[in-house]
């Protein structure tokens, strides 16, 4: 039984459109097939910027709700959001059921390991991968943290040296969008696959707050996530549409439902 957990949340982004985030989390949730869905009652409101962080009281209570609504669930889960630090709390459960052997495959136009010293705006979605390490805020930060070879990150094209010097200091497995496929050299299950819809060619899905040029087309993405095996968990985040969405991005997300979750 596949459970879709709808989490609304906005707050982790600073960019203007980031609001609209909430509506194409519930537009997105009801396309994806699955058993039943459940939607966090995550706060609206935004909150107080602390130790560096963008709504830093807002996020962790939510993440707090959001472990709360994954403990009364059963089976495999598909969470959508909202922005990317709505998978912290899926992360660190999955982490916490399968141990060392989970990989961490992390579908992206941007790596996620800005920090609160080099990002300062304090936008938690940018910092999401930084803090799956184990070097993010507490209150905000698993437990249990991941080691860099836990994560893959592919599709990413941002090319922000503080990033790359990060990404290169941890020793994390980075491809981009020419060698997208090396993703899957030697992956085996568990694996949990994030989805940030930025990754997309802005042309196939420009509903997202952060669109890079130069994209993986979605064709390409959804035969690349139907070759991924031993899937116990997935998110497809970062669905921001100004109205409706065309149907266009909606048959991309109903595609990629239909591949994170066979």
């Amino acid at each position: 039984m596949t459970t879709v957990l709808c989490v609304p949340q906005w707050q982790g982004s600073a960019s203007e459109q980031a609001p609209r985030l909430m509506t194409g989390a519930h537009r997105a949730a009801a396309l994806i097939p699955a058993d039943a869905v459940v939607t966090v009652p995550v706060l609206e409101t935004g909150g107080e910027k602390a130790a560096g962080i963008r709504a830093f009281d807002v996020l962790v209570e939510n993440q707090r709700l959001i472990r709360e609504a994954l403990a009364g669930i059963d089976g495999p889960v598909i969470t959508v959001g909202g922005e990317c630090s709505v998978d912290i709390a899926p992360i660190a459960a999955a982490r916490e059921r399968y141990g060392d052997a989970l990989t961490v495959l992390y579908i992206d136009a941007h790596p996620d390991v800005y920090s609160v010293d080099t990002l300062p705006s304090g936008a938690f979605h940018a910092m999401v991968v930084r803090a799956l390490l184990g070097d993010g805020p507490p209150g905000l930060t698993p437990a249990e943290p991941l080691t860099p070879r836990q994560i893959i990150i592919g599709g990413e094209r941002a090319n922000i040296p503080v990033e790359h010097e990060y990404l290169a200091r941890r020793g994390l497995r980075r491809h981009g969008v020419d060698d997208l496929e090396r993703v899957l050299d030697g992956l085996t299950g568990p694996v949990y696959v994030h989805v940030d819809l930025d990754v997309l060619e802005p042309a196939d899905f420009g509903a997202t707050c952060y669109p890079e040029p130069d994209g993986v087309r979605a064709e390409r993405l959804f035969d690349l996530v139907s070759r991924v095996d031993g899937v116990v968990g997935a998110a497809v985040t970062e669905c921001a549409p100004a109205g409706g969405l065309t149907e266009g991005e909606a048959d991309v997300i109903r595609r990629l439902g239909a591949a994170l979750a066979r």
